[in-house]
């Protein structure tokens, strides 16, 4: 499996306004074009954090633990529909109520995306895409800074992690 280079997203500024379109391809080059994505961190009620694991075959960060449902905007589609998008076909959930938390602009040597950052307790059953992800499960808040700085989990889940929930 790989992923759709020809996919269209919208080109934001800072502020989340489209100004253009880009390819998935072109967005994944290196021309840091900004680009949005939207993520969600899944928690249950006993505060265990959900990570997924990113496939092998991802052009980005494969093979290690991310935000449980992180994807891109399709070009014309609003953060609140690629949410419940990427949820739905990642995580088989539809029936969560997401809260969003903020957004930023997260930089790196291939890509710059702009990121809205959402959080959900949920505690139904989750169906990992098998298409999409290499499964998932729930992670302990010991868990997760054990593997903090390890080549385990993805460098942006890490600096959003830290960003969004410094106090657990």
């Amino acid at each position: 499996m790989t992923d759709n280079l020809e996919e269209l997203f919208p080109v934001v500024n800072e502020d989340g306004v489209t100004t253009g379109k880009i390819t998935r391809k072109e967005a994944h080059s290196g021309t840091r074009i900004l680009h949005p994505v939207v993520h969600l961190h899944l928690f249950n009620s006993k505060g265990e954090l959900y990570l997924q694991r990113r496939p092998l075959w991802k052009d980005i960060q494969p093979g290690k633990w991310d935000t449980a449902c992180g994807g891109h905007m399709a070009y014309g589609e609003t953060p609140e529909e690629a949410l419940r998008r990427e949820v739905s076909e990642e995580l088989g959930i539809t029936d969560f109520e997401p809260e969003f938390l903020g957004k930023y602009v997260f930089d790196s040597k291939r890509e710059r995306e702009l990121v809205y950052v959402n959080k959900a307790v949920y505690d139904g059953k989750v169906n990992p895409s098998d298409d999409e992800l290499d499964g998932g499960r729930f992670w302990t808040e010991e868990e997760l800074r054990e593997a903090m700085g390890k080549n385990i989990l993805t460098p942006n889940f890490e600096q959003e992690y830290k960003a969004f929930f410094p106090c657990r």
